[in-house]
């Protein structure tokens, strides 16, 4: 008979994926927060869900492996959570991770408190440490070292970490209105113009996005100002994506991003939310 962890008694079919894990996962709950307070434990919290290409590799290579399993379970309380089920606790820790990191993503790996505050983030972390990314099995002894050396310098860290944050999200007293003008508008074509990949296309380095939002707001500008460079990345922008590798020959739309600066290699997952958006074309 195969082990069973507490996710073998949830309906989400994320968690019941890993419900085989060697992990000793948690479903979020407060019994696993009684138990991290109870034990003196960090809280290892990892948020994802079924159709994430990163979360099945993170399975793999680091849930599924002894190793990495008994290092969570001596030293920490694991939480497994699905995005999709629960939105309202992703959104939240997904705040913290780009207020740490920068940037976000799936899986996304949450070092807490028994207090369900925050002290570390980061998305992907994998089995081994390499190309300068540290691995599961250097982070996880680290963590907890500096946690039961450090724990009053952690727990004041994940204070300031958590009070940021509500400042942050914290309402402003009179949003009802902002003034467009062309100032605003100049400045986004600007900070387009300064990120474009003039070479490939896109925007940034990589991973690139299709990022339908960009492409319309440079139609628009070119058509309100007549600029023929805000044509033109628009135009390099589509015909990249639709002669690279992000664009599904078989079943037609287009995946996720590309991996790569030059289109080439597509991440295999294609949301409809991104579909409808590049079906979207500017007002006439």
């Amino acid at each position: 008979m195969n082990f069973k962890n507490r996710l073998a008694n949830e309906k989400s079919p994320y968690l019941l994926q890993h419900a085989e894990n060697p992990v000793d996962w948690y479903p979020w709950g407060e019994e696993a927060f009684e138990k991290a307070r109870r034990e003196n434990k960090p809280v290892f919290l990892s948020i994802g869900y079924s159709t994430c290409h990163w979360c099945h590799v993170m399975a793999h290579e680091s849930f599924e492996d002894p190793e990495v399993a008994r290092l969570l379970n001596e030293g920490f309380v694991s939480i497994k959570v699905d995005r999709e089920e629960r939105p309202d606790i992703d959104a939240v820790y997904m705040a913290v991770c780009q207020a740490l990191t920068g940037s976000g993503g799936w899986p996304l790996s949450v070092f807490l408190t028994p207090e369900k505050k925050p002290f570390f983030a980061g998305t992907y972390f994998p089995k081994k440490s390499r190309y300068g990314h540290i691995g599961m099995l250097d982070l996880l002894p680290k963590i907890r070292e500096i946690w039961l050396a450090q724990k009053e310098k952690v727990s004041e860290t994940a204070e300031e970490i958590t009070e940021y944050l509500k400042k942050m999200h914290k309402p402003q007293e009179d949003t009802s209105f902002i003034e467009f003008n062309e100032a605003i508008f100049e400045k986004a074509y600007l900070d387009l113009k300064e990120s474009f990949d003039s070479v490939f296309g896109g925007f940034g380095w990589a991973p690139k996005f299709p990022l339908p939002f960009n492409i319309l707001f440079l139609l628009r500008y070119w058509r309100r100002t007549k600029e023929p460079h805000a044509l033109f990345m628009a135009e390099k922008t589509l015909e990249a994506m639709r002669f690279g590798g992000i664009f599904d020959q078989l079943g037609f739309g287009f995946h996720r991003y590309s991996v790569d600066q030059e289109w080439l290699v597509p991440h295999f997952e294609k949301m409809l939310y991104d579909q409808a958006l590049l079906a979207t074309r500017p007002d006439t």
